[in-house]
């Protein structure tokens, strides 16, 4: 089994994340990050049960515990205009009993320094930029930037949503524009406004838009993203900017706690979203797909970077038990994932619309149904799930 070459392209959470597992199960791998050191651009997010128990079974949760937020509080739901109070989930007293885990806030540079830990060092290649793949006789051919070239028996695209060695595997996949825009910005906990520091994950709704923060980094910062019409910016880069009094425009006439909190923020990013259907494949031989490379999804249930580690968890199992065959393993491991991820990737296509709506029978409709809800225990397909058990 040690003998398997297997390269990982990128060297963010799933990327990470697969190594891990793949070490856990006895399979070595060597991951190619483009970059010269790793890191996690974005802010924070949400680690539900289904992430958690795998972290857990990494060893990495104590150093998790360290820097996360456990959130006693969750789908707080408020009206835009004046805060009250559509809904709220006690999840310090119900999520563990219902799925053997808390949810907690995290910010992903801390998330991935925590995966990180559990991947051998000699494991990662930095500088290695990834610029073409192709089927070969004993398994793949991998091309970088530098010229150089390296094959592997086992070719794992884990390199996001513009994905290389999706490009190569299945051709251009061009995205639709949704219409929207996502704000991200952080809040030191010592000038945030207190109703925002308690350990609690708010959803702000109103017409057009929606709002969420919540304590990350052991409750130093304060997390807010924030969604809006895009207009004419269709730039989808976690790099890109707004100005300050650009995301405060958004939120005009919106409670004056909420616009305190926006006050209070740094320089926010500012970029599209960019809607995927979900692929009718992702797997070609020895060559697949992971996390956003495979099943990019809309934030709106928070199960991006959840369902990239599912991923890693349920490849490292299909591999380790056919390990003489990895063009099967890998169908294996598509036809564990596929079905699930696609059904992510609708639902939170769908919540765009609901959490949107304006003022009138649809939002007083939408808002009473809330108040009714138990999302806890009716998402008990996204929270209970075990990626590890793959048929």
């Amino acid at each position: 089994m040690a003998e398997l070459r297997i390269a990982v392209v990128g060297g963010g959470i799933g990327g990470l994340a697969a190594a891990a597992f793949l070490a856990r199960a006895g399979l070595a791998c060597t991951v190619y990050e483009q970059a010269a050191a790793l890191g996690e651009v974005g802010a924070g997010l949400v680690a539900s049960p289904n992430l958690v128990r795998l972290l857990r079974r990494l060893g990495v949760l104590p150093e998790f515990l360290a820097r996360a937020v456990a959130i006693d509080v969750g789908w707080e739901f408020r009206r835009w205009a004046d805060g009250g109070v559509l809904s709220a989930e006690n999840l310090a007293e119900a999520c563990e009993r219902l799925y053997g885990e808390r949810t907690y806030t995290v910010h992903r540079a801390d998330l991935l320094s925590v995966v990180q830990a559990a991947v051998p060092p000699a494991a990662i290649r930095l500088g290695a930029k990834c610029v073409g793949v192709e089927a070969a006789d004993d398994g793949a051919v991998l091309s970088f930037a530098d010229g150089t070239t390296t094959t592997a028996d086992v070719v794992i695209g884990a390199d996001g949503v513009h994905s290389t060695v999706r490009g190569a595997l299945l051709g251009p996949s061009p995205a639709t524009f949704s219409g929207l825009c996502a704000f991200r910005a952080l809040v030191p906990a010592a000038d945030a406004p207190a109703f925002a520091l308690r350990n609690a994950h708010t959803l702000w709704l109103g017409p057009d838009h929606h709002l969420v923060h919540y304590p990350i980094s052991a409750g130093k910062l304060v997390n807010i993203v924030a969604f809006a019409p895009a207009g004419e910016d269709v730039v989808e880069s976690w790099s890109a900017t707004a100005s300050h009094a650009q995301f405060a425009a958004e939120f005009e006439g919106w409670d004056p706690r909420l616009r305190e909190l926006i006050a209070a923020a740094g320089t926010p990013g500012r970029w599209a979203l960019l809607d995927r259907a979900p692929l009718a494949r992702w797997s070609h031989g020895p060559v697949t797909l992971l996390g956003d490379a495979a099943h990019p999804m809309f934030p709106f249930f928070a199960q991006g970077a959840a369902q990239a580690v599912e991923d890693a968890a349920a490849l490292a199992v299909c591999l380790a038990t056919d390990a003489t065959d990895p063009a099967r393993a890998l169908r294996r491991y598509e036809s564990a994932r596929r079905e699930r991820t696609a059904r992510l990737q609708t639902v939170s296509h769908e919540r765009a619309h609901l959490n949107h709506l304006p003022d009138g029978p649809g939002q007083q409709a939408r808002d009473a149904a809330l108040s009714g809800q138990d999302p806890l225990a009716a998402n008990a397909w996204i929270y209970g799930h075990d990626a590890e058990l793959v048929p």
